[in-house]
């Protein structure tokens, strides 16, 4: 083979050649993707689906995750789950279940990866905080991290330039969410690729028995508290519940059109969700007061940057003097969602902390 044959781009065909005679009938396949916002020329050995990966896999985005909370803020033990180990563990638990059925693994892991590059520091209640300060400026708009993580890969990463992912990608990213909608709802348009609808059970996958494993290691629940019909089904330990979930939903997708889990483990997993929002995300269980200060850091911020937007930093989408006030509450929501958990508290600290000072003779 020669150099040549390598820029004619024959690597990247033989893949896409094999993905098309080996994926699944329902698998999205690279040289039939719709395309980018902005047409590129392709790489010579990556596909189209493996170049979306390894973009977000390199964004500032992806980085700031590993120091942006899950569930419990800023812990000081070293074990307990940050944004960015979630995210692994919802691309494993995608990647296998692609995998087995078939799928574009490589798309797949792509949407995982970026599902929550969006998310705001302090986790879901930093969430709150910027959907709850953004209606004071703007009642009836709402701050939602799956949006926001479009408007990063589309938008801000790259200094406002994005990564111009692919349709699928993107689509995958916008729609990985539930909330805390139970896995039968009709919330989701099931027209999605497979793949966004593996990304999106492999992230309640994940979160339920990770954030439960923190719960309990944080003492706020205890194993016996769970439900004993989710225990008796699913399994007692992480490790065993998040192997029936992923078999069960391996068994129950198999040369379908549709990603699922069969009807009592959908129902278990959905009891497990709602048990941690009854049990565990409630600001009194992981601490009313530090919860609310956290939420308060960022009402503060968002209030000082809307009545000083020249205090904004010049890099990006910097407001102008005659900018709409939906256009700056939307600069400063970008801003402030982008942060680490630490660095706004470091900012707040310099903006609202009084500093030491000294006489000099």
């Amino acid at each position: 083979m020669t150099s040549v044959s390598i820029r004619d781009g024959f690597i990247r065909q033989r893949v896409e050649q094999w993905e098309l005679q080996n994926l699944s009938p329902y698998a999205a396949k690279s040289a039939l993707s719709i395309g980018r916002l902005r047409p590129e020329p392709p790489c010579p050995v990556r596909t189209c689906f493996q170049r979306d990966r390894d973009r977000v896999l390199h964004s500032k985005a992806f980085r700031r995750l590993k120091h942006k909370t899950q569930v419990f803020l800023d812990p000081e033990q070293d074990h307990y789950r940050t944004r960015l180990t979630h995210t692994l563990e919802v691309s494993q638990i995608a990647r296998t279940i692609s995998r087995a059925l078939q799928l574009n693994e490589d798309l797949t892991e792509a949407i995982a990866l970026a599902h929550d590059l969006g998310h705001p520091p302090f986790g879901h209640a930093g969430e709150q905080a910027l959907d709850e300060v953004l209606q004071e400026y703007l009642p009836g708009k709402h701050f939602r991290h799956w949006e926001q993580s479009l408007r990063v890969v589309d938008l801000l990463e790259r200094d406002g330039r994005g990564l111009n992912l692919t349709y699928e990608t993107r689509e995958g990213i916008l729609y990985h969410s539930k909330g805390r909608a139970d896995l039968d709802s009709d919330l989701l348009d099931h027209s999605c690729t497979l793949e966004a609808q593996v990304v999106r059970i492999a992230d309640r996958i994940a979160y339920v028995n990770h954030d439960i494993d923190d719960a309990i290691r944080a003492q706020v629940i205890t194993p016996n508290d769970l439900p004993s019909e989710c225990i008796q089904l699913l399994g007692e330990t992480s490790s065993e519940r998040i192997a029936s979930m992923v078999l069960d939903v391996i068994a129950h997708s198999l040369d379908s059109a549709q990603v699922c889990m069969s009807e009592p483990t959908q129902q278990a997993t959905d009891m497990l969700k709602d048990f941690l929002f009854e049990r565990v995300y409630q600001e009194e269980a992981i601490g009313l007061k530090e919860l609310n200060k956290a939420k308060g850091i960022l009402k503060a911020l968002f209030r000082l940057y809307m009545e000083q937007p020249e205090l904004l930093p010049q890099s990006g989408h910097r407001p102008t003097d005659n900018m709409s006030v939906e256009s700056l509450a939307q600069a400063v929501c970008d801003y402030l969602a982008g942060m680490t958990d630490r660095f706004a508290m470091d900012t707040y600290s310099r903006y609202f902390v009084p500093r030491m000072w000294h006489i000099t003779s």
